[in-house]
């Protein structure tokens, strides 16, 4: 780091004015003591109170869509939920449609589903460090992008190889996750984090469950209302529906988002956090973008440094139970990378995300082919009583869940860490993975019990244990993600990453149980399932908790 970034860094200033319009002395004892003023329920279209020293919002305006932190949050979840809509396009149709079209296996299904979640975890590993390098806001419109791509090319499938071609490609979709998480963390002020990351992570998730509605629904219109034929209309609602949204939320990311509160990505060095982070013994590594940005910076501004250094003075004698915020995603390098994968606690959140997103993605894969073995019937008139379009009705119940699970779980988190601190948030998110382990097992058993005894299982029964299970496995990951932005804050976008590639990695592992497991309702798979996430939370409880 050269002399000039050295020197007194104070003397970088914000280059928001809505940052320098919030420097006064209230707003600086907010920023100081880590806590969001009282919640108001105007604050959710009232613009946003910003901290004056990271440039985050300490509030929530998710309904005031001209302020910039309201735009960056829906334009992030969005982006994340567009991408369900071909990600999970192939499940809904899978069980009836494409089966016989292409003419698959059992087993040719489920290697399609673990192709998929093969080509996200790789995904997520790669495009974490990018989110780093180079911004949220252009990593997630370079993935719709591409996602796009595939997504239109997938009526060209005519076999099982084809099939898996595609699937592998479309599932670079799933690794939105990461900006969409990245996104929110830069603009929200940790101590709303989780509340701000979970409704992000818990609407995009929605598109799981509209996936199902959406892709059974136009199918049924193409082929009831436009005379299609079953092989033409699957192929057909792929590019009705997922490809203009896909390159349309790109597009609009690109024009109507924002890289960082400070402006642009290259500008994001320039907030006083950074100089605080200097003052406190991190010294950032700077590019020379973000170098040329700071030096122009300074030579504007050579006064206001009796405000950080105060500020940084008041911290360290504050003792304030929420830290203020002062990390800057960097680009990650070796040293870093070795440093991080060697710290315990940086595979807490990944190692709990395994048995709870993963298991989501399993579920959301495998239920329509559960739900269609153990129900599937044909009406008086010969068409199914129980047949794809009800499988994916009913699937779409575990998805749709997530309206107000996930976000839930991020507001719980919130209100823990405030009261008792970080190990809070980590042993609910272990309390909630053991119960949705148990309600998987309870699943298993009870489907178990009834093939063997050779009685059809209540498909209510069945439904009540998805709820129960959707629900302890999505505020779960609400709580998670709460936790991550704890773990190593200065390479977010590359924890995000880790830690959603292991929830990729526990969908492979709970898919392998469904792909091998198919007989008697797929029992073995929900009871292997169960007592894979409910003992591993367990494990995690040795795991030691972020410090920060």
């Amino acid at each position: 780091m050269s002399d000039l970034e050295k020197r007194d860094s104070h003397e970088i200033m914000p280059v928001s004015s809505r940052v320098a319009d919030h420097s006064a002395t209230e707003a600086n004892r907010r920023a100081l003591s880590g806590a969001p003023p009282p919640f108001r329920w105007a604050s959710l279209w009232e613009p946003a109170v910003v901290n004056p020293l990271n440039g985050k919002s300490f509030t929530f305006p998710i309904l005031n869509l001209r302020d910039q932190y309201s735009i960056n949050f829906h334009l992030a979840w969005f982006g994340f939920f567009v991408a369900f809509l071909s990600w999970f396009a192939f499940p809904p149709l899978i069980p009836e449609a494409i089966r016989e079209d292409l003419h698959l296996t059992p087993a040719q299904i489920g290697n399609s589903n673990i192709v998929a979640l093969c080509a996200t975890l790789v995904c997520r590993f790669i495009f974490g460090p990018l989110v780093d390098r180079f911004g949220p806001r252009i990593t997630m419109a370079i993935i719709l992008i591409l996602g796009a791509i595939p997504s239109g090319l997938a009526g060209t499938v005519t076999n099982v190889g084809g099939l898996y071609v595609i699937r592998f490609f479309i599932g670079i979709l799933g690794a939105t996750f990461v900006p969409c998480l990245a996104w929110t963390t830069a603009f929200y002020d940790k101590s709303i984090v989780g509340m701000a990351n979970s409704f992000a992570g818990g609407w995009g998730n929605l598109g799981g469950g509209v996936t199902f509605v959406v892709q059974v629904a136009v199918f049924q219109s193409l082929t009831n209302d436009r005379g299609l034929s079953s092989s033409d209309a699957w192929r057909a609602a792929f590019a009705v529906v997922p490809v203009p949204l896909l390159l349309g939320t790109a597009i609009a990311t690109l024009v109507f988002g924002t890289d960082h509160p400070a402006g642009k990505w290259s500008a994001r060095h320039t907030l006083p956090s950074t100089a605080i982070a200097a003052r406190q013994g991190h010294l950032a590594s700077l590019d020379p973008a973000e170098r040329e940005v700071i030096e122009r910076k300074m030579r504007e501004k050579q006064s206001g440094s009796a405000h950080v250094q105060a500020a940084d003075d008041e911290i360290e004698e504050s003792g304030a139970e929420i830290p203020l915020d002062v990390a800057v995603n960097e680009p990650l390098t070796w040293k870093k990378f070795v440093e991080m994968v060697c710290a315990p606690y940086i595979w807490l959140p990944a190692l709990m995300y395994m048995t709870t997103f993963g298991f989501e993605l399993a579920v959301d894969s495998n239920m329509p082919n559960v739900l269609f073995a153990d129900h599937h019937s044909n009406g008086t008139d010969g068409r199914p009583a129980f047949g794809q379009l009800e499988a994916g009705y009913y699937t779409s119940v575990f998805g749709f869940l997530n309206i107000v699970t996930r976000p839930f779980g991020g507001y719980l988190a919130d209100r823990l860490y405030a009261r008792y601190g970080i190990k809070s948030k980590k042993y609910v998110t272990i309390a909630l993975g053991f119960l949705q382990g148990a309600m998987s097992i309870g699943y298993g058993a009870y489907t178990l019990v009834k093939h063997q005894d050779g009685i059809r299982p209540s498909l209510s029964i069945q439904m009540g244990f998805v709820a129960l299970m959707a629900i302890f496995c999505e505020v779960a990951n609400g709580t998670n993600f709460s936790l991550v932005p704890h773990c190593n804050p200065f390479s977010n976008g590359f924890v995000t990453g880790l830690v959603g590639a292991f929830g990729n990695l526990g969908g492979i592992f709970f898919a392998l149980m469904f792909r091998f497991h198919t007989t008697q309702g797929y029992a073995v798979a929900w009871l292997a399932a169960g007592a894979f996430a409910a003992g591993l939370n367990l494990l995690c409880i040795l795991i030691p908790t972020p410090k920060q």
